[in-house]
């Protein structure tokens, strides 16, 4: 089961192919940020990451 990079929390399938980036990292989910901003934190993440 895929988990989020960011606070470990595991997440579906569906979501992992939804949010995850194009090396397959999640760095946000539902339980580490906001419902309607979760595409813009792991953006703002990865930049902070230097990815």
């Amino acid at each position: 089961m895929p988990k989020c990079d960011h606070c470990s929390a595991h997440v579906s399938e569906r979501f992992a192919r939804v949010f995850a980036d194009e090396n397959g990292r999640l760095r946000a989910c539902p339980s580490c940020s906001a419902n309607a901003g979760i595409a813009e934190v792991a953006r703002e993440r990865a930049r902070e990451a230097g990815v």
